[in-house]
């Protein structure tokens, strides 16, 4: 499993300094069924924005 998972949408509340990812787990999701082709066919589900 990575040991680093780097974001940088600042705006989640999940980000931390050096756009590191601070989630305990990361959801992403395709819009294509169980297959993707590239990372524009994904989402992270894992976002929720900082309040």
């Amino acid at each position: 499993m990575a040991q680093d998972v780097l974001c940088e949408v600042n705006n989640c509340k999940y980000w931390d300094s050096g756009n590191q990812c601070k989630a305990e787990s990361i959801y992403v999701v395709s819009h294509k069924g169980k297959e993707a082709s590239n990372s524009e066919e994904t989402d992270c589900k894992t976002f929720v924005p900082e309040v």
